[in-house]
């Protein structure tokens, strides 16, 4: 068997059979198969794609590639989620701790923001204490014990992945539906849950643009899924603006425990309780009729607080931290509002702005060494369809650099597009599939 052969059959829009892309892909870890000749093959995928039986052989090929984590001695129904991003995203700090009261298992490997999309464990890693590197018999032993752990994603986990998608980065192969749906479902089905929640997102602050597009790869990665014997479900949401009003790390987290408290903000509540509602099908605790209300009376009965703060004592932050968070949390030295220069309606957000002005303050990181500030932010205070006066407040800056204060402010309101017609808020979801 030839490199150059399983090359060619791709460039002319025939299918790799699973004895070809393992060799390619066992040989380009070993390092047999040299960079040049692998991104020629990912630029004939890109051009060609991969069918479904494609995917799911390639998606398995990485999960052999590394570390599994077995949960099948742990009692109890486990469930996992993956968002594909986005501005504002904190989602997981809050349906972890309802699905666990409900009395799944949510044992989750999650990953650190780069760019314009934050991540959870940079999040979790703004409180004080707080620990993300769990070794598996850590992972494992608390999500037993609790029913839930969240741990930042292990090197040894799909290795293929991390070495192909280095290769994607750099070879404008990023973006190509297949290896997306791919990558992401080796990272999740490396880590042996009962069922999967797959939230996709859609909009200008996320990587999927167009509806259609997002649907595309939502069914690919539903597929590659239950190909694997695991229930899977995805939801189809929005991230044509931010979701809630805070955006950096401690403002999620406080913004988290709010919602679990049954006071946050609206659009990012109904999304926690529409995901929750489905991880609670997904584990087999709920129908779609009474999940909902199932999640409802988890967070007015305190129970999903409770277990937050079980969770985060359990990885080594303050006890009853939700009760106490401003004691902990350092506020930014700058909090300044930022103020619009006309009136009308929001029409648009360009949430990708948003969320590099975050990174730009420190929120995120432009490169994988960059350090995070977990003080700095912003909060988003109008919507899409919102009225906004001149010299009215859009948002609130949080800042620990003075400097970059002013030319921040500038990019935050050239996000905002105003007009005199009411816009339609998007739905908070498109689609359960």
């Amino acid at each position: 068997m030839r490199t150059y052969d399983i090359i060619m059959k791709k460039r002319n829009g025939l299918p790799n059979s699973k004895e070809e892309l393992y060799f390619l892909i066992k040989g380009f870890v070993r390092g047999d198969v040299p960079d040049y000749q692998m991104a020629a093959w990912l630029m004939a995928v890109y051009f060609n794609h991969l069918n479904s039986e494609e995917r799911f052989y390639l998606t398995d090929i990485m999960i052999d590639s590394g570390e599994k984590i077995r949960l099948s001695s742990i009692n109890g129904t486990k469930v996992d989620k993956h968002s594909t991003g986005g501005v504002g995203d904190k989602v997981t700090l809050v349906v972890g701790p309802i699905v666990a009261a409900a009395g799944l298992v949510f044992a989750k490997l999650s990953g650190r923001g780069l760019g314009h999309t934050g991540g959870t464990i940079d999040k979790l890693e703004s409180i004080p204490g707080f620990v993300t590197s769990l070794s598996i018999e850590e992972f494992m032993q608390q999500s037993e014990r609790i029913g839930i752990a969240l741990a930042g994603q292990t090197a040894q986990v799909a290795v293929a992945d991390k070495k192909l998608y280095a290769l994607r980065d750099v070879t404008a192969t990023v973006d190509e539906i297949s290896l997306i749906a791919s990558s992401i479902m080796s990272k999740k089905l490396a880590v042996d849950s009962d069922g999967i929640l797959l939230d996709v997102k859609i909009g200008t602050g996320a990587f999927m643009k167009e509806l259609e597009e997002a649907r595309e790869l939502a069914v690919a990665m539903i597929d590659i899924g239950k190909r694997k014997g695991r229930t899977t479900k995805a939801v189809i949401s929005d991230m044509n603006q931010p979701l809630g009003i805070a955006v950096g790390n401690a403002l999620e987290v406080v913004e988290a425990i709010e919602t679990l408290k049954g006071t946050g903000p609206d659009d990012f509540s109904c999304l926690c309780r529409i995901i929750a509602s489905q991880m609670l099908v997904i584990g087999g605790v709920a129908n779609e009729k009474d999940a909902e209300e199932i999640v409802d009376n988890l967070i007015v009965s305190g129970e999903a607080i409770s277990k937050f703060d079980e969770f985060v004592s359990a990885q080594g932050g303050p006890e009853g931290f939700s009760e106490q968070y401003d004691t902990y949390f350092e506020r930014a030295a700058f909090v300044k509002e930022v103020r619009s220069s006309s009136s009308g309606y929001v029409r648009s957000v360009d949430t990708e702005s948003i969320g590099l002005v975050c990174m730009r303050l420190g929120a995120g990181r432009e490169r994988k060494e960059d350090v995070v500030d977990p003080a700095v932010g912003l909060e988003v205070l109008k919507k899409i369809g919102d009225r906004v006066q001149e010299g009215e407040p859009i948002a609130i800056i949080h800042a620990n650099n003075e400097n970059k204060i002013e030319k921040e402010i500038e990019a935050i309101k050239k996000s905002f597009v105003l007009s005199e017609q009411m816009s339609a808020p998007p739905p908070i979801v498109y689609e359960v599939l």
